[in-house]
């Protein structure tokens, strides 16, 4: 069910990059996340990035379009914007997303879409290859309890969401539309419903996923959250699942988070990606905002490419692969599965010819 490899990783379908990689050659990000506003419109009980403190900043859209179709040159392929805040706070987004597109950069959104509506869908669904919304109930009143927002946002966000989809369908978009819940206590009674309603209104799929605790975030009420209680909700919610929609559930993950164990001892995912907050600032990882040991530089200071081909970029490299301890690192961080796989391509087993 999980035709999106959301629960695994696709650097598998890089192989030039990372055989440049293996070389010791240097390459260019695949992927980046940005932060295009602060602020958020709500406070979820869960949310991983409340150190940063929902500043009210937001990037320069003329200086970020820059550094994007220089990026695009140098090799960036996707952006997901999402970030500390809120995306659709920015006022220029439905711009700054037809700008990556233009710069042959593939395009995503993470966002709560209380701001979503349908003159903001139809500027920027035709050069999204995906959205994916998050929201952590399938009730007013939940939902209000756990986004610590008014329980009418519930009704305008599965409004705005139907809208979407029926202008994805009448324009043939191709973006691929997702919901997405964070497995909790409160809400475990109303995912099947969550499933349902999101099947009702057109989306593509639902994503089921556990908590994971961020070392920075200010929040500790779901870090001794087991998963194991919750395996069976599995199987029904499988039963939902047609053709044209998918809930996946992320077992696998959810199994990680229960055992915390890798199989890696260093970080060796951050020559693959970066993280530009909302204050231009690139990181090499987002579990280490704040911490200048991560920090390359600034996009209103410097180019990318001087930024990443910069010392401080190959000062923090060297840190992390010396000194890292990545036992301290966040469980299921998103270079999880990414650095799993490159563990084993420079760890090779024995016989690894008897494919």
């Amino acid at each position: 069910m999980d035709k999106y490899r959301i629960d695994s990783h696709k650097l598998l379908y890089h192989v030039p990059r990372v055989n440049d990689w293996l070389n010791r050659k240097l390459i260019y990000p695949i992927y980046m996340e940005i932060s295009p506003s602060g602020t958020c419109n709500h406070r979820c009980t869960f949310c991983a990035l409340d150190f940063m403190g929902y500043q009210k900043r937001c990037l320069d859209a003329a200086v970020l379009m820059e550094r994007l179709s220089e990026m695009g040159h140098l090799g960036l392929k996707s952006v997901m914007y999402g970030g500390e805040g809120e995306p659709l706070v920015h006022e220029q987004i439905s711009e700054i997303i037809h700008h990556t597109k233009k710069s042959g950069i593939d395009v995503a959104l993470t966002t709560n879409a209380a701001l979503l509506d349908e003159s903001l869908s139809e500027k920027i669904l035709p050069d999204l290859e995906w959205m994916k919304v998050s929201i952590g109930a399938a009730s007013r009143e939940t939902y209000a309890k756990i986004h610590r927002t008014k329980p009418s946002d519930f009704d305008t966000v599965i409004t705005n969401l139907r809208h979407a989809a029926k202008i994805k369908r009448e324009n043939n978009y191709t973006c691929t539309l997702g919901m997405q819940i964070l497995l909790l206590p409160e809400n475990k009674h109303e995912v099947v419903l969550l499933a349902e309603i999101a099947k009702d209104i057109g989306m593509d799929y639902l994503v089921v996923k556990p908590y994971s605790q961020h070392p920075m975030s200010k929040t500790h009420k779901y870090k001794d959250i087991k998963y194991s209680e919750y395996m069976n909700l599995s199987d029904e919610l499988s039963a939902i699942g047609t053709k044209e929609f998918s809930v996946i559930f992320r077992a696998n993950t959810m199994r990680k988070w229960d055992e915390v164990r890798k199989n890696y001892n260093r970080c060796l995912s951050l020559p693959f990606w970066s993280y530009v907050d909302a204050g231009g600032n690139v990181w090499g990882c987002s579990v280490y905002l704040g911490d200048e040991k991560f920090c390359y530089g600034n996009i209103y200071e410097n180019s990318f490419k001087e930024i990443w081909e910069g010392e401080k970029r190959r000062a923090s490299l060297h840190w992390v692969e010396k000194e890292l301890d990545v036992e301290q690192c966040r469980v299921n961080c998103r270079m999880d599965e990414i650095n799993r796989y490159l563990w084993d391509l420079k760890n090779t087993p024995e016989h690894v010819n008897f494919i």
